[in-house]
Parts: structure tokens; sequence; C-alpha cells
């Protein structure tokens, strides 16, 4: 199994929920006062079938108009075009957003070739427009247009895959576990999105169900330690790919 990062850097994001670039070397925190700061780490996962893209980042481009998520996979010694499975934890927009590329002033799809996995609630809900947390139009842009795999509850999408609805961070959200030749690794998205919130239990503000996220977190952290998982951090700003170590009710992570 090969795992690759494609980090996209640093955000700020505001009650506006617009994601604003932010260079921790140039940009001072303090101008930016009622922001979250983030960093977006998309994975691209081959395994001995398929090639596999967890989550795909913002959608921004670089200033030869291309997707950042495309080139960062050309990058790491692939075609976009070869990307057969998408697996979506959620449909929040930093999350979302490299679903789709504009192209002649039209969203069309960034992965035409692959099949998306989404929860079905989730994907309803993202269709409703009835959360700023969601661009609708990137998933009207998808309907009819892509190989899409709605998924219920928890189960196995294929040997070796499975996912679990979660439901801790937005009602419909889900994680995955990918084994493949005895190897194990596992896609939190944003219910264990960093090494930090192993490190300390918080309940945070911006889970759906900030008790339940946090438990998860717990449970999840205790399972990689046990069966030596390799945890992809979504939104890490060190430390993306890494392996969890529990001693004495304390949690570790070293890079994997």
């Amino acid at each position: 199994m090969e795992i690759f990062a494609l980090g996209e850097g640093s955000y700020s994001v505001d009650a506006s929920k617009k994601f604003v670039p932010f260079n921790p070397q140039t940009d001072n925190a303090k101008d930016r006062p009622g922001s979250l700061f983030i960093h977006v780490n998309p994975f691209l996962v081959k395994t001995d079938t398929d090639l596999i893209l967890f989550d795909t980042g913002l959608g921004y481009k670089d200033t030869r108009d291309e997707l950042y998520l495309h080139q960062h996979i050309r990058n790491a010694g692939f075609d976009p075009d070869e990307v057969r499975l998408v697996l979506m934890s959620h449909l929040h927009y930093d999350h979302s957003g490299g679903l789709v590329v504009e192209r002649n002033g039209k969203l069309v799809p960034s992965f035409p070739h692959a099949t998306h996995v989404v929860q079905k609630g989730e994907w309803e809900f993202g269709l409703s427009g009835k959360s700023s947390s969601y661009h609708k139009e990137i998933f009207e842009a998808l309907q009819g247009t892509i190989d899409l795999t709605l998924v219920e509850e928890s189960g196995e999408l294929k040997a070796g895959i499975t996912y679990e609805l979660s439901g801790g961070h937005c009602p419909y959200h889900q994680v995955f576990l990918i084994e493949d030749k005895g190897e194990k690794c596992f896609f939190g998205g944003d219910e264990l999105p960093e090494p930090e919130q192993l490190l300390r239990r918080f309940v945070a503000k911006y889970d759906y169900d900030g008790h339940k996220a946090m438990q998860l977190r717990q449970e999840y952290g205790e399972k990689a330690a046990a069966d030596d998982w390799t945890c992809l951090f979504y939104h890490a700003k060190s430390i993306a790919v890494g392996k969890v170590t529990y001693t004495d009710e304390h949690f570790s992570v070293i890079p994997a």
C-alpha cells in the first residue's frame, strides 16, 4: 500500500464560511479575528487493485488554471484519470470543493472515471441547500454525470474496504478502513482530523454532536494503537500520516 498526502496548505475561515489562504510565515493571525485556522490534506492511496482518493480539498487552482489536487496527484506519479474510487467522509466545502473543476464557465467532474462513494443522507442534505457549509452547485453539477454510489449505515464497499456511518461531526459523516496485504489504513475525516485531537480530549463546538465526536476519537485512537492502523489526518499541520500508540491512557502519534 502506498500513501500520499496531497497537502493544499493552510487557511483561515470565519463566520462567512470563506476559506482564505494563510501563510504562517508572512500572515498574522491577529489580522483575522474570529477565525479558525486549518490545514487541508486530501489523500491518495494505491492498493493492489485500486487508486483511491480520500476527500478532495477546496478545489482551488494554481496560476496555470490547474487544480492543485490534480497537480499533486501527478506529482505523486499518477494521472488524475487513473483514480478509480473517490471516498467522501462528508461534503462540507473544504472536503468536497475538488469534486468539480470549472471549465469554460461550467462545473464539470474532476474525476469522471471514478466511482464516488457518499452517504445517501449526506448527498441529499448537500443538495438541499440548507447549510452554507455545503456548496449545492457542486452536487448539482455531478448529478447524472458521475458513477455515484450512495451508501447507508455501515458496511463493506468491496473486499478490503469498509465504511462506517459515524455521525459525530455531521449527521451523515462516515469513516473508512482499507486493508491490503495485512496493512490497515484508517481515514477518519473530521472525526479524527489531526493528532492533537487525540492528545487532548475536548468537545469541539464545530461538531454536530461534540460529545459523540470526542468519544469516537477515543475509540478510533485505541483501535488504531491496538491494530497498528496507519491513520490519515485530513487537517494535520505536521503529521498527516501517522501511527498511534496508547500507553497509560495517553496517546502519542509518530509519522508513518
